[in-house]
């Protein structure tokens, strides 16, 4: 089932939370929402539930308008919120068995076994949420997601205070999840993102700045590498950046240096060149690919 969202935005009282948004997610794909905390990622997903409304523009699921039947569409959205709103008193079974009445689902026992097996709390069934861990407690909001087959799966992070060993399972189950279903996942463990989904948006002050697959998200990175170089002697290399074509990333000391470029080998020869014009000697000098981390930072953090 697809999902596009049409020039959405949502205030409240006079500040935009998401400011006309428009983006797709497609079937059988795993989309990935980023942005830093207030960029409106959660309000997006609420909306696409129908937990909010927006104040503008529009909802399609599968080309239909949802707001038409919202109980409808509704019916085939699976929401991990973000607070996981859990019922602590009740055991892990016996909230299952009540979700599965809330979705009426026919075969209940059968479809809370499969669920149970699937996200792995097989050892934790017969206890009261109360008593489950942070992370199992996830895995619970996640298979009461799941449990009545939606064709739409949205997680809004799903990963949340799982272990190690956890986030390898699930990691692998929401992976198998998106080769049938629509899945927008959300997380503020880019490492996760990077290994689950298949194409990514980003989210700043409510405004779409990135929708790419990963594989090309160096084309948002304005500079593709960075270049760490330490000089003998204090040097001033700020003074030479613009004529380098690169750009200071930070400095490490008077005579140490990290600064991001296009073409790094032309880099470090000039640098070389530099150091010998000044009488100067470079004594370390290495190269790393900018990573999804810098690529975050490059298009969320505010130039003011």
């Amino acid at each position: 089932m697809s999902i596009k969202v049409e020039s959405v935005s949502k205030y409240y009282g006079e500040q935009a939370a998401v400011k006309d948004l428009s983006f797709e997610a497609y079937p059988n794909e795993i989309l990935g929402v980023l942005g830093p905390n207030g960029a409106g990622k959660s309000t997006t997903m609420k909306m696409i539930c129908g937990y909010l409304s927006p104040d503008v523009g529009t909802i399609l699921m599968n080309g239909e308008d949802v707001s038409t039947d919202p109980l409808q569409y509704k019916a085939q959205i699976g929401y991990l919120p973000e607070s996981n709103p859990l019922y602590l008193d009740m055991y892990v079974r016996e909230f299952l068995l009540f979700c599965a009445g809330v979705h009426a689902i026919s075969d209940k026992k059968q479809r809370i076994d499969e669920l149970i097996e699937m996200t792995g709390l097989g050892r934790e069934q017969h206890k009261t949420i109360d008593q489950l861990s942070k992370g199992y407690r996830q895995r619970v909001g996640l298979a009461q997601a799941m449990l009545h087959d939606p064709d739409v799966l949205v997680l809004d992070e799903p990963t949340s205070g799982l272990d190690p060993n956890q986030l390898v399972e699930i990691r692998q189950l929401i992976r198998d999840l998106g080769k049938e279903k629509t899945v927008l996942f959300s997380s503020h463990i880019l490492q996760e993102v990077q290994l689950i989904c298949d194409r990514i948006i980003v989210l700043k002050e409510g405004q779409l700045v990135a929708n790419s697959s990963i594989a090309d998200l160096n084309t948002f990175q304005e500079y593709a590498s960075v270049v760490e170089v330490s000089f003998e002697k204090p040097f001033v290399i700020t003074d030479y950046l613009p004529q380098l074509d690169a750009a200071l990333i930070q400095q490490q000391s008077a005579s140490s240096y990290l600064i991001k470029s296009n073409e790094a080998d032309r880099l470090k020869q000039e640098l070389f060149d530099l150091a010998v014009e000044h009488k100067n000697r470079i004594t370390a000098l290495s190269e790393s690919s900018s990573s999804f981390e810098d690529i975050f930072q490059s298009l969320t953090i505010s130039d003011s």
